[in-house]
């Protein structure tokens, strides 16, 4: 099951990729990449997984698997998948730029990471309030996520080289 999750995971990342540029609006913008950054690869990732979840809840109650604490495994899934991505990726990029195989692998094999730590969680005993908590956070970790789309800081991890912008809509202006 974590090897079916993590490919199907990874293939919805190149949809959720392109949310935004099909449907441009505020409500895409919360979810989905508004430019080329590395920061706004991240919240794809983020909104990828949780919507997986969805998925991955059905084919669960489908073929009987038993699990416990589905919602605080999906959201660390997608939670811890942000910094252990950019750990693994940020060292290649550095040293090497941008390389589209490297970067795939390097996202593939993310999501088998959280996949497996997933996995851990569903197995430990229910957790109380879970879903409350998991929920909270969820909504928690998209305000931050609006924040830095809307009101982007200006640090390289959150530059758009393609565009020259940060963010949705602040544009580098060259003199």
């Amino acid at each position: 099951m974590i090897i079916l999750n993590s490919i199907l995971t990874f293939l919805l990342c190149f949809l959720t990729h392109f949310g935004y540029d099909i449907f441009p609006n505020f409500i895409t913008s919360i979810f989905f990449p508004v430019n080329e950054s590395i920061w706004e690869h991240m919240k794809m990732l983020y909104t990828t997984i949780l919507l997986y979840g969805i998925i991955e809840y059905f084919l669960l109650e489908k073929f009987n698997i038993p699990y416990h604490n589905f919602l605080l495994a999906i959201f660390t899934k997608a939670l811890l998948s942000i910094p252990i991505y950019l750990a693994i990726f940020l060292p290649f990029y550095y040293n090497f730029g941008e390389n589209m195989p490297i970067t795939f692998a390097i996202l593939y094999i993310t999501i088998l990471i959280v996949s497996i730590l997933e996995y851990f969680i569903l197995k430990l005993n229910r957790i109380n309030f879970q879903k409350e908590i998991s929920i909270v956070f969820i909504i928690l970790v998209y305000c931050i996520m609006i924040f830095l789309t809307y009101k982007t800081p200006h640090k390289e991890i959150f530059f758009d080289t393609d565009e020259e912008k940060y963010g949705i809509n602040d544009y580098l202006i060259k003199k």
